[in-house]
């Protein structure tokens, strides 16, 4: 008895071997939908908005640290620090530097990048690195699983397809869908709560904060003053306006008037809401999902805070995964030029140590695992005598 019933070959679909899972579309194209979450002009209001956002980003790209990219031909380094130096990099940036900078900067915000490596008219060199925007092109499985097809969003929406895909770089996060995941998702709603508190702290101050005065002129029960007692408001109210104007003018000037007269200050019995507790909780989610260290943002919530160093393996640990996504796109530009220069070989990628230590503990540390290996090599040479 057949446990299994196998088809012949000849009789299988025309699907392509591998992946099975995904839906088709009529042209027996891989259709995986894009991510939902993705919304650009979001993204960079939220920047815009949330000044925290936007420094705890910027401080991502450069704790990420430099790097110097390594020929495979010694005599064709010069050559390619001079080519990733000088590149340029859009209408005016330049360098390989600026352009991973930019590129790492659309990647944290929008979840994905692209670049394209533009190559001179006679294709004897590169002559631009172009940096796009993620939300105009479009990246879709083709018949196979290794083909990616990468199309141009035009202004009428319709999708023209890129004629040399192997000049693209890009990179997502978070995702294989072809839209990355944005380190902002899940941000606007926290966001939207603490700009709501921010703008009710205004008005308060606009109410409270901004002086107002009341003046009440209660006449007495004669009634020759009640008989001028219009008279007498209008006359006080142009005194007090007259004698509030005098400040203006570096000038101090006295209200003195007749008869019973209150001033009290408008608001003076209601005090402004302590908005420090729950402004602290929501900046708290935004910072984890950041992955910053507080005082690395100027929040110094504690006066002995400093960073720990299961904090600094922490940022460390995301610090490398950046690395390892730029190092892909960097190399890539670098072989490009080195396939220009008649090098098959493929270059590789030096990154600057991330040091987010104290160096006196990290002095500390070597000082006294000297000092253990010191002991063990006595203890090791006194058995064996």
């Amino acid at each position: 008895m057949k446990i299994f019933n196998r088809k012949n070959p000849s009789d299988s679909t025309d699907f392509p071997a591998g992946i099975q899972t995904a839906a088709r579309c009529d042209t027996d194209k891989f259709d995986i939908p894009p991510c939902d979450c993705y919304d650009p002009l979001l993204f960079n209001r939220l920047r815009l908005a949330v000044p925290v956002i936007d420094a705890a980003i910027m401080k991502i790209i450069r704790l990420t640290g430099g790097y110097k990219v390594i020929s495979p031909v010694a005599s064709l380094q010069n050559d390619l620090d001079r080519f990733l130096s000088e590149v340029p990099v859009g209408l005016s940036g330049n360098s390989i530097y600026s352009f991973s900078d930019c590129f790492l900067d659309n990647l944290l915000t929008y979840g994905s990048a692209v670049g394209e490596i533009v190559f001179s008219k006679d294709c004897l060199g590169i002559s631009n690195l172009f940096l796009a925007n993620p939300d105009d092109i479009i990246i879709r499985f083709g018949r196979s699983p290794d083909e990616r097809l990468f199309f141009v969003r035009a202004q009428n929406d319709s999708l023209i397809p890129i004629s040399h895909p192997e000049r693209i770089c890009f990179s997502s996060l978070g995702s294989v869908s072809g839209k990355g995941r944005s380190v902002l998702a899940g941000l606007p709603a926290l966001s939207g709560i603490l700009l709501r508190i921010y703008q009710c702290i205004g008005q308060n101050f606009d109410r409270a904060g901004n002086v107002r005065y009341a003046v009440t002129y209660k006449p007495s029960s004669d009634s020759g003053e009640r008989a001028f007692a219009k008279d007498r408001a209008v006359q006080i109210a142009k005194e007090w306006a007259d004698g509030m104007n005098s400040a203006k003018y570096g000038q101090v000037k006295d209200f003195i008037a007749v008869g019973d007269v209150d001033i009290k200050v408008i608001g003076a019995e209601n005090q402004l809401f302590d908005t420090s507790v729950p402004v602290r909780e929501l900046l708290e989610q935004l910072i984890s999902k950041l992955s910053i260290p507080p005082f690395l943002l100027g929040l110094n919530w504690s006066s002995t805070e400093r960073m720990s160093a299961q904090q600094a393996d922490i940022l460390t640990s995301e610090l490398e995964y950046y690395r390892r996504i730029l190092s892909l796109v960097i190399c890539k530009v670098a072989d490009a030029f080195l396939r220009l220069c008649g090098c098959t070989l493929s270059s590789h990628i030096e990154w600057d140590n991330i040091n987010l230590q104290d160096e006196t503990q990290l002095a500390d540390a070597r000082l006294k695992n000297a000092q253990a290996a010191e002991i063990e090599l006595r203890i090791s040479s006194s058995s064996q005598n």
